[in-house]
């Protein structure tokens, strides 16, 4: 079963704050022991909204409409994910558990959405 742990965006995050060398080393180890337990396929940071285009189409039949980023809602943004391949959805979970607080600013949100396969 594919899971995809998306790191909610912060204030800190869509400023481009760098996390602590702490943090750092705390994500780096958590994601050696993914890959070593064999269930991580990909982990991705993104950039700041600043950097993103936003494509909605608000009207049926008409051409979609761009917008550029900086986007303000940042609970409604994400900064990074990682996918992984496990048996069941507790197991998803229990990953999800040990993941440290991304943000490391005790803004950390994680999100776990299943992947249709």
């Amino acid at each position: 079963m594919l899971f995809m742990l998306v790191v909610k965006a912060s204030n800190n995050s869509e400023a481009g704050n760098l996390p602590s060398a702490e943090l750092i080393e705390a994500m780096t180890k958590y994601n050696q022991v993914l890959v070593k337990a064999g269930v991580r396929v990909m982990a991705k940071e993104l950039h700041p909204s600043s950097n993103r285009i936003r494509i909605s189409f608000p009207n049926s039949g008409q051409k979609p409409v761009v917008t550029e980023g900086s986007f303000t809602e940042t609970k409604e943004l994400i900064a990074g994910f990682i996918l992984i391949d496990v048996k069941s959805r507790g197991e998803a979970i229990e990953w999800a558990m040990r993941m440290p607080d991304p943000q490391g600013y005790v803004e950390g949100q994680i999100e776990l959405c299943q992947v249709f396969e």
